[in-house]
């Protein structure tokens, strides 16, 4: 292994909100210095912890704000041990040169799996009768109560997790229809619809699994709540914000629909409380949980695992290779070369620059791979060992440069 410019035992990381101690495992494994802090921090706070931070592990709950970013002088990389990125302002991490990695697989099971459990619920009213028999109440009724095989289960959001949902509520019987604004190919006998209303109209539950985006945020709100037969159910395991929770109470309280699942909400608190508020609290058979679709072990280890070895291969290697903001490089390792490493402003012009200014130091490049988005332009390039430190000052001191340094 290449010996690195910036000692492994100085390169700080610091890990929120009790990311599964697998990543902290592959970290310490590595030779890097670990902090580990059990939930988010706020805004100030996280400004002054993360001054001296090289790489920033978080989940749902730490919100990233320009700011912090600006702040966070030291700052290489951010990993989000989860399926969101919204919690980071991806802009600023990219405009400053770091990359942002998340999960997108690793939890796809497990949300799907609880998706499944609450339509079962949510048909049986069980989670009424559990609380009252709870109460001392024995309320044995098949009154409302129906099996799943042969319903529909309309899915928005046909992507990782809703396909998943898809498969598994084909094998309870259930006939699976999806809107989704891209091209999917369905899997099995699902079928793909050519509206959200179509979608809304047949189904007798509706999932959702979509990302929070200006386009899905207040997706269903009264009027699509009111398309919805009054014996269907409601299940939104995504992001709060998709949901018009007000809308959906309404619709609840005057009988409009049969019951609802919610796992997300548009306001949740950074740590554990006993004082949440929501106005579907103490409504008939709606099941409320608080973001659990993805709280299994085996997902928790599955993201730990994930996003520190894509962590773990930019900082050995360079690679960008699933960031969510930054283009996509990935370079093999040469032995007996340094590795230059440049992000920079994407105008014509700068490959030329960095290529004159080794071509004027008579250095070979060994490998060279630029990859660019529209608005910045990331460079790795492998050089002869003793042009290497001329070669980085002169590029770190293009204006358009925006980091440059040597990786090892």
């Amino acid at each position: 292994m290449a010996a690195f410019s910036f000692p492994r035992s100085s390169m700080k990381i610091l890990l929120l909100e009790n990311i599964h101690p697998k990543a902290t495992e592959r970290f310490a494994q590595e030779g890097f210095s670990v902090e580990v802090v059990s939930g988010a921090l706020g805004e100030a706070e996280l400004i002054q912890k993360i001054e001296g931070v090289h790489v920033l592990g978080i989940r749902s709950k730490t919100r990233l704000s320009g700011r912090v970013i600006e702040e966070a002088k030291k700052l290489l990389s951010i990993g989000c041990f989860c399926i969101g990125t919204d919690q980071v302002d991806l802009e600023a991490a990219r405009k400053k040169g770091v990359p942002v990695f998340n999960a997108p697989y690793s939890n796809t099971r497990s949300v799907a799996e609880m998706v499944i459990a609450e339509i079962i619920v949510l048909a049986r009213r069980m989670s009424d009768r559990s609380m009252r028999l709870h109460q001392g109440q024995w309320d044995k009724s098949a009154a409302g109560c129906f099996e799943v095989r042969g319903k529909t289960l309309g899915i928005i959001g046909y992507g990782h997790i809703g396909s998943q949902v898809s498969v598994l509520a084909e094998s309870l019987g259930l006939k699976v229809v999806y809107f989704d604004i891209q091209q999917k190919l369905p899997l099995g006998n699902s079928r793909s619809l050519s509206s959200l209303d179509e979608l809304l109209h047949v189904s007798d539950f509706v999932t959702l699994h979509v990302p929070d985006t200006a386009q899905t945020r207040g997706l269903i709100k009264a009027q699509e709540l009111s398309l919805m037969k009054k014996t269907s159910y409601l299940i939104n395991a995504s992001r709060g914000r998709v949901v018009d929770i007000e809308a959906l109470a309404k619709a609840l309280k005057e009988r409009n629909l049969a019951g609802a699942a919610i796992d997300v909400f548009p306001e949740e608190p950074e740590s554990n409380i006993k004082n949440f508020k929501t106005p579907l609290q103490g409504l008939d058979n709606v099941i409320l949980t608080p973001h659990l679709g993805g709280s299994t072990e085996e997902a928790q280890e599955n993201i730990g695992l994930e996003v520190a070895q894509n962590l773990l291969k930019f900082i050995n290697e360079g690679s960008s290779m699933g960031a969510v903001n930054f283009p996509q490089v990935d370079l093999p390792v040469l032995k007996e070369r340094h590795r230059i490493l440049n992000v920079h402003r994407n105008v014509p012009g700068v490959l030329k620059a960095i290529n004159s200014i080794i071509s004027d130091l008579g250095a070979n490049i060994e490998g060279q791979y630029l990859s660019t988005d529209l608005e910045v332009g990331y460079l790795i390039m492998d050089l002869d060992k003793q042009a290497s430190d001329q070669v980085k000052e002169r590029i770190k001191a293009l204006p358009e440069s925006l980091r440059t340094r040597i990786l090892y």
